[in-house]
């Protein structure tokens, strides 16, 4: 991946860059993750929120997750794209790897909350899979 990676919404009017390579990459099929995508899982990645500089006017949907914290959902209020979490986590900030500029970089390292994976979903076999949260250890970008 190159540095910085930026994207933004599907009409244009929400922008972002980010300085630094991300923590974790991921795919959640937590139920609130696919109720907020429309499919079975949302692919994001967690990176440093100081890191990112955002332009344009972002909507948050507030929700409590499966972890029981308030997640943020942020979204276009024009066009309706998913870009970005605010998870429990202040100092970092979710990335939805579909609004990535050049998502073929992103590299999925672990598939969390596969509890609630649906069975018509596939789940890659080579990646980690974890029933919820992974071990603070396994939060690693891959």
């Amino acid at each position: 991946m190159k540095l910085p990676f930026t994207g933004g919404c599907m009409c244009g009017a929400i922008r972002y860059e980010c300085l630094a390579e991300p923590i974790m990459m991921g795919n959640c099929h937590c139920r609130d993750c696919q109720q907020a995508t429309g499919t079975a899982f949302a692919a994001g990645m967690l990176v440093p929120c100081n890191a990112v500089s955002i332009t344009g006017n972002v909507k948050y949907y507030d929700v409590t997750g499966d972890s029981g914290g308030i997640v943020g959902r942020g979204f276009c209020p024009n066009c309706g794209s998913r870009l970005f979490s605010k998870p429990p986590i202040p100092e970092l900030m979710g990335i939805l790897a579909g609004s990535l500029d050049d998502p073929s970089w992103f590299k999925p390292a672990m598939d969390i909350y596969t509890v609630s994976a649906q069975p018509w979903d596939y789940l890659h076999p080579d990646l980690p899979k974890f029933a919820k949260l992974p071990p603070p250890q396994s939060n690693t970008a891959q």
